[in-house]
């Protein structure tokens, strides 16, 4: 007997096995659950359950005490034990905590290697020689500094030699007065995929996303065991990988298997947030439906932009290669050169923090950026949900996790770093009370939580078409107009006809609004740092061009 979302039931319900590689530290496993009725297995149900109150886990076929199961498809179920079988006790609790320790799994507050989940990540801080260092990189003197702020000079003399505390106050003055600095550090999304097991792509763009599907262009796909792919204006910055509906060969019907992942690149992240703006609103909200969905991370990209030039690539490979560094992962790999720009990799997946000269990247492939140098955080699987989490089910900002993560999970020094100190029981602690950090990085991570999230809504562009014509096509062009070809080239330009991929670019570019949701901006309450009356001034214009025909 079982009862099921109120329901008694007559069934058995019997042990299938687990459905995940791993614990959380929450203490919850992922479980499948058989209704056994006259000994065959009726149906099926993935089970959330206390790991405490199961205790040890039973042989596969055998009966499990569970009393009740509540819940649905889309946001899953859960089950109840049996009091009078549950194994609470501390020998489980041991058990399970030496178990999490060993494989290194759970919340991201594994980067700090703590066994319980009452202790935080660590929270950089700014010191007296992270003021110091401000000051110096703005290039004015501490009366000057002190003058353009609003404090006494004593004020600024006390604070950069220690006699004084940094108050928020304080900081808050100085980030105010000068703008630039204040934005010199951002963080944003550069890559969401998400997999949602009971959908289609159709289903996803229409749901999830709200985009036009008109605009999305279907092809076959081979790519991730997927046999179709719906990708935005025919490019792969959003597209949506899934089944192609096939006839049964017996009863002729189409059927259609369901599953699909969803790939938001580094652009697609971009362009997404336009379409987030128009449906009045953000992340969080997008991911909160998400989940509403049963959609469930398989990556997650967290980009820390350095404006300012304030991190040197050179000097960290340098730090790299002269063991002035600590990590909490022992792998670690340098690739690149002076001239194309350094890329540093710590770490493997599921979780690589990377740092790379953004500027040189993007001025390799013929593109511009008032980024210097990247910091991303990217997370596979259970450790990007493990992110999520904390930023959904907390009261904490997103840049704050981001850069507790960073701060606790990496480290640079100003000097090698003994290798007697790295066999510390607290390695992290001894480095840091006995090795000056170097100044950059220590800057880095303490001011980062001063920083903000942004979003920069973009419309799908044509720039790499326009790139390419400025720079390979628009010489011979010019030779052709001078020698009297012009007009046959206008005429080959209004006569051709664009592939079906074109076609989508065309239509993306010049649709009104490429959400169904246009209606929302009159509503306020927009979630972006972009102004209104501007995003309204761009759709205006863009409605004045959708009427082309396409």
């Amino acid at each position: 007997m079982i009862i099921i979302n109120n329901e008694p039931t007559a069934y058995t319900p019997i042990f299938l096995g687990t459905t995940q590689h791993s614990l959380r530290l929450s203490l919850e496993m992922l479980i499948m659950v058989g209704m056994k009725l006259n000994d065959e297995i009726i149906e099926t149900y993935n089970v959330t359950v206390s790991a405490i109150e199961l205790g040890r886990l039973p042989n596969i076929g055998s009966e499990i005490a569970i009393d009740e199961i509540t819940g649905s498809e889309l946001s899953g179920f859960k089950a109840k034990i049996r009091q009078s079988d549950a194994q609470i006790g501390n020998m489980a609790t041991i058990e399970l905590e030496n178990l999490v320790e060993l494989k290194n799994v759970g919340r991201y507050q594994l980067l700090e290697g703590k066994n319980t989940m009452t202790q935080e990540l660590h929270v950089a801080e700014l010191t007296k020689e992270n003021m110091i260092l401000i000051r110096q990189l703005l290039g004015v003197t501490q009366p000057e500094l002190a003058k353009k702020i609003g404090v006494s000079e004593r004020t600024v003399w006390g604070i950069e030699n220690g006699s004084q505390k940094i108050s928020n106050k304080y900081v808050d003055k100085l980030l105010l007065a000068y703008k630039d600095f204040a934005e010199s550090i951002e963080v944003q999304f550069d890559w969401v995929s998400l997999t949602f097991p009971d959908l289609t792509s159709k289903q996803v763009i229409a749901d999830v996303l709200r985009l036009q599907e008109n605009l999305f262009l279907e092809r076959p796909t081979s790519q991730n065991f997927y046999t179709r792919e719906m990708a935005f204006a025919g490019e792969k910055n959003i597209y949506i990988q899934d089944f192609a509906p096939v006839k049964n060969p017996e009863t002729q019907a189409i059927e259609q298997k369901f599953g699909t992942t969803l790939y938001l690149t580094g652009k697609g992240t971009r362009l997404f947030e336009k379409a987030l703006l128009e449906q009045n609103i953000n992340w969080r909200n997008f991911f909160e439906k998400a989940r509403q969905y049963r959609g469930h991370l398989t990556r997650l990209d967290i980009a820390i932009n350095d404006k300012w030039g304030l991190l040197d690539m050179n000097e960290l490979v340098k730090a790299v290669q002269e063991k002035r560094f600590w990590s909490k992962s022992k792998s670690y790999a340098v690739h690149g050169n002076v001239d194309d720009g350094w890329t540093v990799d710590f770490g493997k997946s599921p979780f690589v923090i990377r740092a790379y000269d953004k500027h040189k990247e993007q001025a390799n492939k013929g593109y511009d950026t008032d980024v210097k140098t990247r910091v991303e955080l990217e997370l596979h699987q259970d450790k990007a949900e493990y992110v999520l989490d904390e930023w959904l089910n907390h009261d904490k900002k997103l840049v704050d996790t981001t850069f507790d993560i960073l701060y606790t999970y990496l480290w640079f020094t100003n000097e090698p770093i003994d290798a007697q100190k790295l066999k510390s029981d607290k390695v992290r602690e001894v480095i840091e009370q006995t090795v000056e950090p170097m100044p950059a990085w220590s800057l880095l991570t303490a001011l980062g939580n001063r920083m903000k999230f942004v979003r920069q809504p973009k419309k799908q562009s044509v720039e790499r078409i326009e790139k390419w014509v400025l720079q390979s096509v628009v010489p011979s062009l010019a030779v052709l107009k001078k020698t009297g070809h012009w007009h046959e080239i206008i005429e080959a330009i209004n006569s051709v006809e664009l592939s079906a991929e074109h076609q989508k670019l065309v239509e993306a570019n010049l649709v009104n609004a490429i959400t169904n949701a246009k209606s929302v901006l009159h509503q306020g309450n927009i979630n972006f740092d972009k102004e209104k009356e501007k995003y309204d001034e761009e759709t205006a214009e863009f409605e004045k061009k959708a009427n082309l025909p396409f």
